[in-house]
This record gives structure tokens, C-alpha cells and sequence, in this order.
């Protein structure tokens, strides 16, 4: 889905999502009520000062408002990471050809909020990570699953988050997300940016992002702001 416009098209894909979203919460409902935290995470003397990681899982407009209302996180940013700067353009990348991913960048204070309780957020609320190149009712390699890390310590802590998840069973399918070294993060327009903060009642958002804001402030009240 390239625009996400609420044509008929638009109808037909809410109806289509409603009925997506009962059986994911069939699916992933009693793994979300249970997802452990990290065994390893990043210290705060080892993370000092400002931080930021970088995630891709579906749609970044449900990505952002799920990070933006953590507790510690002081800036989120809606863009492209995977590819080149010069195809770092949302119309190009919606072709799924680009290598981009639709991606948030997030700057966070460690001694407020940690590495591993991000990553647990992000697996548990923000997406699907078990959703092959798609999630939710939108498909394409521009949707897919990965954590960008930035240093060796991201690396560490998420692979072995992914492990522990993969190996107690907590999905009841594989995690698909890819692990793939920061090479460039390109902001989107304006117009992507904040955007359910701006649309809380555009129809894409109402079926498919704000059940996420619902489930964050239920699963994580000492973290939601």
C-alpha cells in the first residue's frame, strides 16, 4: 500500500484488517501477556549520554506513536534505512525495490529506559516480528522486520534477545527479523512525520495503530507517557 488513501479501496482494506487483526490477536495474544525481559541488555555505564536505535516493522506511522510515548525516549523520526540515499524517497521505496525499509529512529536517555526494555517493546507491541516482508495488511520488502544496529553492543544484546524469544517459544512461529549493521538513516517528508498525533481518526490508523498505543499503555503503565 503506497498511499494509504480511504477510497473504496480503503473501505475493503479496513474491512480486510479488522479481520487480520482478530486472528493476530488470536494467534499472538497469550506469547504478548508473556514476553520475558532480556537476559542481556546495555549498561547505563556503558551507554551514557543520549542514545539511539533504529527499527523497521510495518507502516512507520504505528512505529513512531508507539515509541513516542515512552517514558525517556525524547525524539522520534519516521524514514528509510536499507538503501541508498538517492532512493530514499517514499514513492520509490513503496515499489519494495529500493532495499530501504520503512524505519524510526529513536533517541532515548539509557538511564531512563534501556536498550533491551526498547527491543522488548518493540517485539511485544510495536509489530509482528514473525510477519515475512509484510505486516499487518501491508506487504513488500519496504515492510519488513529488521533492527539496525549501530554498534557491536546492539548487535550482541539483540541477537541474544531474539535467541531467548525463539528458543522459550514465546510466538508461536519463528522471528524473522533480520540483523542488519546502520548504514544511513534518511528522514521522511514532513508529512509522515507525527502523523497520528496529527490523523488520530484517519481510518488506517484507528484499525491498525492505535489498538498498539492501547495494548503499550496496558502492557507498560510505569513506562507510557
Amino acid at each position: 500500500m503506497s498511499t494509504r488513501s480511504f477510497t473504496l479501496k480503503g473501505y475493503l482494506l479496513v474491512s480486510l484488517s479488522i479481520i487480520l487483526l482478530i486472528s493476530v490477536v488470536l494467534v499472538r495474544g497469550a506469547s504478548e501477556a508473556i514476553l520475558p525481559n532480556p537476559t542481556t541488555d546495555i549498561s547505563n555505564s556503558t551507554a551514557k549520554g543520549k542514545q539511539t536505535a533504529v527499527f523497521a516493522g510495518g507502516c512507520f506511522w504505528g512505529m513512531s506513536a508507539v515509541f513516542e510515548h515512552l517514558k525517556g525516549v525524547s525524539d522520534v523520526v519516521s524514514g528509510f534505512s536499507g538503501g541508498s540515499a538517492v532512493t530514499a524517497d517514499y514513492e520509490l521505496v513503496s515499489s519494495g525495490l529500493t532495499g530501504h525499509a520503512e524505519s524510526v529512529k529513536i533517541t532515548y536517555d539509557p538511564s531512563q529506559i534501556s536498550y533491551g526494555q526498547l527491543l522488548k517493546i518493540y517485539f511485544s507491541v510495536a509489530h509482528d516480528p514473525t510477519q515475512l516482508n509484510r505486516q499487518g495488511p501491508d506487504s513488500g520488502k519496504q515492510y519488513r522486520s529488521v533492527i539496525f544496529f549501530a554498534n557491536d553492543e546492539q548487535n550482541r544484546v539483540a541477537l541474544n534477545y531474539i535467541n531467548q524469544l525463539n528458543k522459550a517459544h514465546t510466538f508461536h512461529q519463528q522471528i524473522v527479523t533480520q540483523l542488519l549493521p546502520l548504514k544511513g538513516f534518511y528522514k521522511a517528508s514532513e508529512y509522515h512525520q507525527h502523523f497520528i498525533d496529527r490523523n488520530p481518526n484517519y481510518p488506517y490508523v484507528v484499525v491498525n495503530d492505535l489498538p498498539k498505543l492501547a495494548q503499550l499503555k496496558s502492557q507498560f503503565p510505569n513506562l507510557y507517557k
